[in-house]
Order: C-alpha cells, then structure tokens, then sequence
C-alpha cells in the first residue's frame, strides 16, 4: 500500500470517529441496560427525589436536563417522547419545551455534522445522476421539506436527522427547520407531562399516541400544508414560465 492510499485511508477513519462514537454511544445504552430508566414505571418511584433535585438545583438541572437530551438525540437513543413527558412534569410545559427545544435540535445537529463529515460527502461524491436530480430538488426547497418532516411524525426522528447530512442540505436550513420544526410536538408532550402527577396518583400512564388525536394531529397537519404553499408556489411559476418561453 503506497503513502498517498495510506492518508487517505486514515484521512476516511477520522471522518468517521464521530459517527463510531455515537454508534458506540447507543450499543452502550442498551450494554448497560440504561433503557430501564426511560419508564414511567421509574419516573413514578423517584419522582418526589427528581422534583426536590430540580427545586433545589434550578438553572442546573434545565441544563442537565438539556445536555441528557442532546446526547440522547445524537446518539440515537429512542425514547424521546418519553424524555419530553418527563421534562413536563419537572419543569412545566414552558420552560420543558424550551430545554426539549435546545436539547434536540443541539442533538440533531451533531448527528447531521457526524453523518454529513463522516458518510455525506462521499456517498453524494458517487451518486448517479437520479440521486443528483433528487439531492437538487430537495436542497432548493430543504427548508420547507424539513419543516414538513418534523412536524408531521411519519419517519422516526433519528432518520430525519440523517436523510439530510446525506442530500447536501445546508447546516442553518437544517438548524432552523430543525429548531421550528419540534416546537409543536414538544410542547404536545411537554403539556402531557404537566398532569403527569394526576395520572401516576390514579395509577395510570400517559397516553404516547396523543400526537395523533384528531385535535391535536390536524393543527399540526395545518402548519404542515402551509409549509409547502412556497413549494407550490415556486413550481407553479416555473412551470408557467416553461411554458411562456415555449410559447413564444
């Protein structure tokens, strides 16, 4: 093997530390059996020490809180529903939204910089000319799509993250499509957990699939449509002006 194979083969590794150090991050959820704890089931045992830890820590533990989610997230961790409930319940559904705001979209945005360094660069370097048009496509619309992608929960959050590191879309589309994107959601789960007291005293838990309930879903659906009148829009134009020049 000559120098120049040499460099560009570790130059390929160290691309790819990040996402082997997420990857890794998940395996080690699991390894160590860390799941157990995003339960209802321990939320309800421990929650007097957890309240009494937030009153007492304050801005500390939001930022705990915060930086728990943002590793969470980046690592792929699944749960996150349940992590937003969580939050409502510590922190009321104002102040948990904010953190599950900031939490996610930080998380996401290391997964997209991890992916889009380690993976994205070279699977785009080798793209037929199909996935170039699809890539194009995306990339001039990327805002509107992502803001249809997070606020619509058809894929799951962690392929979200990743579709776009590997379609060139550009790192403050995808934090602001990112960060507008969950707020709806978050707040959702984050009002939920905010009676999260009244439900674990009945004996109950909380209802994971209230997303989808017609009063809650169509609003969302709502900002959904309105998220792609520009899309609309813009190929109209392009299509009339198509068609004025072949007029002509």
């Amino acid at each position: 093997m000559d120098q120049v194979t040499e460099i560009k083969k570790s130059f390929s590794l160290v691309r790819l530390l990040p996402l082997i150090v997420l990857a890794a991050g998940l395996v080690a959820f699991f390894a160590f059996g860390l799941d157990r704890y995003l339960d209802f089931g321990m939320l309800r045992e421990n929650r007097g020490v957890l309240l009494a830890w937030v009153s007492d820590q304050g801005l500390l533990a939001g930022l705990v809180f915060m930086a728990g989610y943002a590793v969470a997230v980046a690592s792929s961790v699944p749960g996150g529903a349940i992590m937003t409930i969580a939050g409502g319940f510590l922190f009321g559904p104002v102040i948990a939204s904010i953190y599950v705001v900031v939490g996610a979209t930080a998380g996401a945005t290391v997964l997209f910089l991890a992916a889009k360094t380690g993976l994205g660069d070279a699977l785009r370097a080798r793209a037929g000319p199909s996935l170039k048009k699809m890539e194009a496509g995306f990339r001039d619309n990327a805002l509107n799509y992502l803001l249809v992608l997070r606020l619509v929960p058809i894929f799951p959050f962690w392929l979200v993250n990743l579709v776009p590191a590997f379609l060139g879309v550009p790192l403050r589309t995808y934090v602001i499509a990112t960060f507008i994107g969950i707020i709806p959601g978050a707040f959702v789960y984050a009002s939920l957990g905010n009676g999260l007291g009244a439900l674990f005293n009945a004996g109950e838990s909380p209802d994971l699939d209230i997303i989808f309930q017609p009063e809650i879903l169509l609003p969302i659906l709502g900002l959904a449509v309105l998220a792609l009148v520009p899309v609309v829009y813009r190929r109209y134009k392009l299509r009339k002006a198509r068609g004025e020049q072949s007029g002509s």
